[in-house]
């Protein structure tokens, strides 16, 4: 919650034209394709806020917030791989490239280009999505790809056959408009 304040205060301070956009239960979803077992974890503790004047989008997803079915799976991913003591959180700060028209509802391909950090690791990353207006909400979607190798998380050989070297994530965010940007 701390994160999801700091996301708020930057936005608030940094920005002159309200209104700003919250979500405060991002879905993410993780899915790899792995010949012994499929990992799939989902997450809805995830927070964003959307600035519409200037296309600013920011995300903060606690990494041991993702629930899986098997517990031992889940703290391997924590522990072994992903190290949400060391590394707590998934976020994503871009800015959509293209221009909308916030009040007038129908569905926007976007591409957003900022950096996404994983594992203590930031990368540059061009991610497609859509942006769903209707007279009442806001809808952000996406699904991109994460390689492990990119964000340096260590697959031992022992248990390669087990993981995948990229992982497919899918985000959903249902924003409001923000009391703080009134």
């Amino acid at each position: 919650m701390k994160h999801f304040i700091a996301i708020l205060f930057c936005f608030v301070f940094t920005q002159s034209q309200p209104p700003l956009y919250t979500c405060r239960s991002v879905t993410t979803t993780i899915f790899s394709e792995a010949p012994l077992e499929n990992i799939d974890a989902t997450s809805t503790k995830g927070v964003s806020v959307l600035n519409p004047a200037t296309g600013e989008l920011q995300f903060s997803i606690p990494i041991n917030s993702y629930q899986f079915q098997k517990s031992l799976m889940q703290e391997h991913f924590n522990e072994n791989y992903m190290e949400s003591d060391k590394f707590p959180f998934a976020r994503f700060k871009g800015k959509i490239n293209e221009k909308i028209d916030w009040k007038t509802p129908g569905n926007y391909q976007v591409t957003v280009n900022g950096d996404l950090e994983v594992h203590g690791v930031k990368q540059a990353r061009s991610i497609n999505g859509t942006v769903s207006i209707t007279n009442s909400s806001v809808t952000v979607q996406s699904k991109f790809t994460v390689l492990c190798k990119d964000h340096h998380i260590d697959i031992p050989k022992i248990v390669f056959k087990n993981i995948a070297e990229s992982i497919q994530v899918t985000v959903k965010a249902n924003y409001t408009p923000s009391t703080a940007s009134k």
